[in-house]
């Protein structure tokens, strides 16, 4: 797949203040997260691919334009969902989203029509009559949602967009992003503090730590654990599944709510099979009975606190 984003050696420089550090990176198409603690470039390097900083050095395309040169037809193809709220005092929630689809082009009257369309898909009803400085954050967010894709672009920024809403309305919003890729083809970047959404939805994961990429990798490859190992649950505890599992040379560990973590040993086995098989022969010789069995995984809080740690010792 070829990258919707390439950046080349990109510096930032604040005065003394190094934001970004020779940035070398390429987005392509899926749903990518961008993670990193608070000061680690991920606000700067999203102004920069919107063209609202001129870069201190190196080169880069978005969508097939230059960076900074070609600005303005870069932000007519990308949808940015800022962070913080962005709505003038006393408009109503379509009114919002209507603004900022005439923003993009559209006539009032079409620009209307498409807001209504687009909040009917982000659930929300009534309310839009309503001024958006009387409504909740979860409402708030909605409307930034709506008007970040109400004029159809190719390529969405989505800066915390679950912030400060309940379990109900984040995993509503993690939907429709998900749709938006699976039904309309359109890439998503997420930039969010929040480990389990990335989790949830992302195709890939990019850590920023100190202004520049530590890690840029598939989730999928990031979450296999280096040894393989399989977690188990029992229907109740045995001991003699356990004694099965030790004769056949696996290592065991157990965890809370009975979990039990296997393994194969770092030296040679006796065992025949993969490690999914020996785990069902020692249930069967041992009449255990497995309430679930799944590969284990690598938690992306690992995985990040592990990076943003190695980046500090390397550059101390």
């Amino acid at each position: 797949m070829q990258p919707l984003i390439t950046l080349q050696n990109i510096v930032k420089n604040y005065r003394r203040h190094r934001a970004l550090d020779g940035i070398d990176l390429e987005i392509k198409p899926g749903i990518t997260g961008l993670l990193g603690p608070n000061g680690a470039g991920k606000s700067t390097l999203i102004k920069m691919i919107l063209g609202l900083v001129r870069l201190t050095s190196g080169t880069g395309t978005v969508l097939g334009y230059r960076i900074y040169k070609d600005a303005r037809k870069i932000r007519n193809d990308i949808g940015y969902m800022p962070e913080d709220d962005c709505y003038i005092p006393g408009m109503s929630g379509v009114e919002v989203v209507q603004f900022a689809a005439c923003l993009s082009g559209l006539p009032p009257v079409e620009a209307m029509r498409r807001a209504h369309e687009i909040l009917d898909f982000c659930d929300m009803k009534q309310e839009r009559y309503r001024a958006v400085d009387t409504f909740s954050t979860g409402m708030r967010q909605k409307v930034k949602f709506a008007a970040a894709i109400v004029h159809d672009p190719k390529f969405l920024i989505l800066d915390e967009p679950t912030s400060g809403l309940d379990p109900e309305e984040r995993e509503s919003l993690l939907r429709r992003i998900e749709l938006l890729y699976s039904d309309s083809n359109k890439s998503v970047l997420i930039s969010t503090h929040i480990l389990p959404d990335v989790q949830a939805i992302c195709d890939s994961v990019v850590i920023l730590s100190q202004g520049k990429v530590r890690l840029d990798r598939a989730l999928c490859d990031l979450n296999s654990t280096a040894a393989p190992t399989v977690e188990v649950v029992l229907q109740q505890s045995s001991e003699h599944f356990l004694a099965q599992l030790a004769a056949h040379e696996l290592n065991y560990e157990i965890g809370v709510n009975g979990l039990i973590t296997i393994g194969r040993r770092e030296a040679g086995t006796n065992a025949v099979g993969s490690l999914e098989e020996v785990i069902w022969k020692s249930a069967a010789a041992s009449r255990a009975t497995i309430q679930s069995l799944r590969p284990s995984l690598t938690s992306l809080e690992t995985i990040f606190m592990d990076t943003v740690q190695e980046a500090a010792r390397a550059d101390s």
